[in-house]
C-alpha cells in the first residue's frame, strides 16, 4: 500500500473535471492528514482551486497552442520532488511527463497502450459508465489504501467563491427584489449531445412571460451567437461572451437555478449546492450515470425514446434530444421556485 507524502494530482482537461476530482483532496487528507497535495491543471481552470483549504499547492501545465510542452513540465515537476503522482487525467503526452520525472509511485488507467509509464495501474473502462465520474475518480485511491463510499449531498467539494464586484454590479441592474434568479446556458463546448436550441429557446419563451422571475444566459465568447438566439425579448439578460470563471462562478453562487447540457458549469452549480435542470442523452458515455451533476437537488431530463445501444451518431440522426418536454421541464423548475403555473400571465 502507497502512503503518499508529497502528492501530485493530475486533472488538465475541462471545468467539469476538475470540479468532479476536488472532493479527493478532503478524503486524501483525512486518511493521510500530513500529506501535501498539489493539483497540475490548465491555466483557465485555476480558479476552481483557489482558497481550497485541502489544496496546498497548484501548477499550471505549460503549453503552446494547446499542446503541452514536454521539457519545461518536466522541470517544474521534478523541482516539486514528489513521491507519488495520481494521473486521472491520462493522455500519451501527461504519462510520457510524470514518467520522466522523479517521482516514485505513478499511479493511472491500466487500459491505454501507453499505461507501461504506470507503474501502479488501476483497471476500469469509464466509457461503459459504470459508475459517476467521481466516482471513478475516487477508485484511484484505493491503491492509498482509500476506500471511502460516497453518495449524492454528501460530498464536500469544498468549491470556494469571493464576492466578485463585478458581478454584484452587473446584476444589481436587472435582479429585481425577491426575485428569483434562473441561469440558462446552452453550450456544451461539444464535450455531449446537446438539447437543440430551439427547445431552450421554447423554454426561455415560456419563463418570459412571467413577472416573478429573472433569466439570464450564460455562455463561453465562442457560444455568443448561440446565446443570442435565446434573447427573445428585452427581459432577457445575456452576459454570454461577459464573464470570466470566477466572474461565472460567482454569478452562479447567486443564483436560484441552474439550467443546462452536460458541461463543466452545470458541475460547479452543483458544487455550490444549487438547484440544476440537466439535459443528458441516452448515449452511455455521455449520459447522466456518468456525468450527471452529483447532488441532490438535481433533476436530469433524458430522450423520451430508449435506445439498446446508442451512439452518437445514431442519437444525432434520430434528434432524440428533440423528444425531451419543455412543458414538463417548466413545471419543475416552478416546482423549484414554489411559484405556481396559474401565475403565468396571459
Amino acid at each position: 500500500m502507497i502512503k503518499p507524502k508529497n502528492l501530485l494530482i493530475v486533472r488538465t482537461d475541462r471545468i467539469g473535471d476538475v470540479v468532479l476530482t476536488l472532493p479527493l483532496a478532503r478524503i486524501i487528507k483525512k486518511q493521510y492528514p500530513e500529506c501535501k497535495i498539489t493539483f497540475l491543471i490548465r491555466e483557465y481552470t485555476k480558479s476552481l482551486i483557489k482558497n481550497h483549504p485541502y489544496i496546498d499547492n497548484t501548477l499550471i501545465l505549460q503549453e503552446r497552442e494547446g499542446k503541452p510542452l514536454i521539457k519545461r513540465n518536466i522541470k517544474n515537476i521534478s523541482e516539486k520532488k514528489f513521491d507519488t503522482c495520481v494521473v486521472v487525467y491520462p493522455t500519451f503526452a501527461l504519462a510520457l511527463i510524470v514518467y520522466l520525472t522523479s517521482i516514485k509511485s505513478i499511479i493511472g488507467t491500466g487500459y491505454r497502450w501507453y499505461s507501461f509509464f504506470f507503474n501502479h495501474k488501476v483497471f476500469q473502462h469509464r466509457k461503459y459508465a459504470e459508475m459517476h465520474e467521481l466516482e471513478f475518480n475516487l477508485k484511484l485511491l484505493e491503491v492509498f489504501g482509500i476506500r471511502e463510499k460516497i453518495k449524492k449531498g454528501k460530498v464536500n467539494f469544498n468549491l470556494k467563491v469571493e464576492e466578485n464586484v463585478r458581478v454584484n454590479e452587473l446584476i444589481a441592474k436587472f435582479l429585481g427584489k425577491n426575485k428569483p434568479m434562473i441561469i440558462i446556458h446552452p453550450g456544451s463546448g461539444g464535450s455531449a449531445v446537446d438539447l437543440p436550441v430551439e427547445k431552450f429557446k421554447e423554454l426561455v419563451s415560456m419563463l418570459e412571460k412571467r413577472n416573478d422571475i429573472e433569466i439570464v444566459i450564460t455562455g463561453s465568447e465562442s457560444e455568443k451567437k448561440l446565446c443570442e438566439l435565446l434573447v427573445v425579448s428585452e427581459k432577457i439578460h445575456n452576459l454570454a461572451g461577459k464573464l470570466e470563471l470566477s466572474e461565472l462562478t460567482a454569478l452562479i453562487n447567486k443564483a436560484d437555478i441552474f439550467v443546462a447540457n452536460s458541461t463543466g458549469p452545470i458541475h460547479i452549480a452543483a458544487a455550490l449546492s444549487k438547484s440544476t435542470i440537466g439535459f443528458y442523452p441516452n448515449l452511455l458515455q455521455c449520459s447522466a450515470k456518468r456525468w450527471g451533476p452529483y447532488s441532490e437537488k438535481s433533476v436530469v431530463f433524458t430522450p423520451q425514446n430508449q435506445c439498446s445501444d446508442c451512439k452518437r451518431e445514431q442519437c444525432s440522426k434520430q434528434d432524440c434530444m428533440n423528444s425531451i418536454n419543455m412543458q414538463e421541464v417548466y413545471s419543475v423548475i416552478l416546482k423549484k421556485l414554489n411559484l405556481s403555473l396559474k401565475e403565468t400571465p396571459e
